[in-house]
């Protein structure tokens, strides 16, 4: 056998390749996904397997650069209006779920025998749920964008906050209990730097990466935009661990501050390739680091503490999430996505041990129980989706569905719903070339029954639209049923083809409005339409003339057409007194009551009484 290597030479390099080549697949094949797939291949080829590595954590500080790109590219997705709005759910449920489950994690710890200091340190690395894991299988099944996901999304962001205070506790307690290390760095000075990095990165992301960007789109080529590009990403990931914040947080924070870049679709797929590849080498390197011998000296502990901090953990996300009024699906969910240690905690351990705070077989200890409820987690994952099964098909397994490829249509219509199936007739009947694209396997299935020819594709996915035509289509119509996928399908349509015209669905007002400036050519909302003829025949079946029910309703529209052009420029609440509601309002009555009552000058032409006239109430 050849010797262990310490370094990435081309005969680790083709190791690490095949292992992750042989070990995906065949673990997605049998549905544990391929997170577990990388954790077992890395522990096969490691130290305590074929022992074609000896010092695995080399390359897990190389593959660390995998995650940091990750959060790069979701930070590219969040802009910073969105990532105020998440303010709540990052700094409320995000702090909670990391106390509670610190609190009872770190009691659950102490009645296993630990000292406090260790019980609590142990309990918070655990806490800091794994950022890698859950963002790929997330990734995996296309939750990300979804509310479920921006929740997940916000919790990780706070623990990765949560790694700075941590580790100056760890100090802390080394300090109170006669450890500390001499070179551990005050309090103050921890808290600084971390300051001044933030603001190095902001300041850099607001005033120079732009201008740089843009002078390098006019002289540089393709490769220095994508050599600037992770420029970006490790400037500001080096920044943050200068600053003692974690690189994943300054890559988010990079990602956000160009978010609203020109820049930003060419800057995802310039990094995109590299994150694949390095976030996969990361999950081979965790499998590695695996200490069998650890496990197997002290297999009660570990394999106890596996469980009972799984359970324990996962109990407290549960009752957090239903607190915070999720529904007990997304609850229990999340329990099973966040229920295991993550990176982090390697990071805070190793202060630990640097610190005195732990001994070298604590630690050793501590990181094999993080490291196996991170391999435990895609089957908990399973197991819960297993126990409430959602029918889902594969696209690639299912029969009678192409991928979109190399679509030529006059018309691209995304998403075939009931609303598009409608849609679609007219176009037909004047035999316009329609390209259709839908994401669920079913659907396409269903529609080929009635002759419609649907192909697969994600129309949030730039790949997508380009396969689909969409350069080349007089119109795109956009006819999904989640407002936030139709944000980004315009977004997207409107970056990259300019010239492309673009008809929306949407949701609700407030979607329209945002449809609206976003500009598109028309939107209109789902079930506008259909409301009005509904409220129309109600008025003709109550007696009313149909001549007078559709001056009734011409009057409505009218109504709600000047209300939207007042709500896009004050608001969503703008525009209230052109509803009408059915409340009970006072009759507007004059500061001063007149002496005599009025009267008509003309009592022989009066008519029938005029209506009441009221103020209109405010809707809400």
């Amino acid at each position: 056998m050849a010797e262990a290597t310490t370094g990435l030479d081309l005969g680790a390099a083709a190791a690490l390749l095949a292992a992750g080549v042989l070990a995906v697949p065949v673990f997605k094949r049998i549905g544990l996904g391929s997170v577990l797939g990388y954790l077992a291949a890395g522990l096969a080829i490691g130290p305590f397997g074929l022992k074609l590595f000896r010092e695995p954590e080399t390359i897990l500080h190389v593959a660390e650069f995998g995650v940091v790109i990750f959060l790069f590219i979701i930070g590219l997705e969040m802009r910073p209006k969105r990532l105020w709005g998440l303010r709540k759910e990052i700094f409320g449920l995000g702090a909670a779920q990391v106390l509670f489950c610190g609190l009872i994690l770190t009691l659950t710890a102490m009645l296993a025998g630990f000292s406090a200091p260790v019980a609590f340190v142990g309990a918070m690395g655990f806490v800091l749920s794994s950022t890698a894991v859950i963002m790929q299988m997330l990734e995996e099944r296309g939750e990300i964008a979804g509310g479920p996901g921006q929740r997940a999304v916000s919790i990780l962001l706070l623990e990765d906050l949560a790694i700075v205070p941590l580790l100056a506790i760890v100090a802390v307690l080394a300090s109170l209990t006669g450890r500390a290390a001499e070179h551990v760095p005050p309090l103050w000075q921890t808290i600084g730097f971390a300051v001044a990095a933030v603001g190095g990165v902001l300041l850099a992301g607001k005033y120079l990466v732009n201008p740089v960007f843009r002078l390098l789109a006019q002289y540089g080529g393709r490769e220095v935009m994508t050599a600037a590009a992770l420029l970006v990403v490790v400037g500001a990931a080096w920044a943050m661990s200068l600053g003692g914040l974690s690189m994943a947080m300054g890559a988010f924070l990079a990602g956000v501050l160009l978010s609203e870049s020109t820049f930003r679709h060419q800057l995802e797929a310039d990094v995109e390739p590299f994150r694949a590849i390095l976030l996969g080498l990361f999950f081979l390197s965790v499998g590695m680091s695996l200490d069998v011998s650890v496990v197997v000296a002290d297999w009660r502990l570990v394999l106890g503490g596996v469980v009972a901090f799984m359970l324990v953990k996962g109990v407290g996300i549960y009752a957090v999430a239903r607190l915070f009024k999720a529904s007990h699906h997304e609850a229990v969910e999340r329990a099973g996505l966040f229920a295991q240690g993550g990176e982090f905690a390697f990071v805070l351990y190793g202060a630990a041990v640097a610190a005195g705070l732990f001994d070298a077989r604590i630690g050793a200890m501590m990181s094999a129980v993080v490291i196996l409820s991170m391999a435990l987690t895609p089957l908990t994952s399973l197991l819960i989706a297993r126990l409430s099964p959602k029918p889902v098909q594969d696209a690639e397994s299912a029969e009678g569905v192409d991928f979109a490829k190399d679509l030529r249509g006059q018309v691209l219509i995304i998403g075939f719903g009931r609303f598009a199936q409608v849609v679609s007739q007219p176009l037909l009947a004047r035999d316009v070339d329609v390209s259709i694209i839908e994401n669920d396997v079913e659907m396409i299935q269903a529609a080929s029954q009635f002759g419609f020819k649907v192909y697969y594709g994600d129309g949030t996915q730039l790949h997508t639209l380009r396969a689909s035509g969409a350069e080349e289509a007089e119109m795109v119509l956009v006819c999904v049923d989640k407002p936030e996928a139709a944000d980004r399908i315009v977004e997207l349509v409107k970056s990259e083809f300019p010239t492309t015209r673009i008809m929306a669905r949407a949701f609700d007002r407030g979607h329209s409005m945002r449809l609206i400036q976003a500009g598109v050519d028309y939107q209109i909302r789902e079930t506008f339409e259909s409301a009005l003829k509904f409220g129309e025949r109600a008025l003709v079946e109550l007696g009313l003339d149909e001549h007078e029910a559709a001056e009734t309703i011409g009057d409505v529209r009218r109504r709600d057409e000047a209300r939207l052009d007042l709500q896009l420029t004050g608001g969503l609440k703008a525009g209230r007194q052109l509803m009408r509601g059915n409340m009970p309002t006072p009759q507007p009555a004059p500061y001063i009551k007149p002496r005599r009552e009025g009267r008509l000058l003309n009592e022989d032409e009066a008519g029938p009484a005029a209506p009441d006239i009221r103020r209109e109430p405010a809707d809400t």
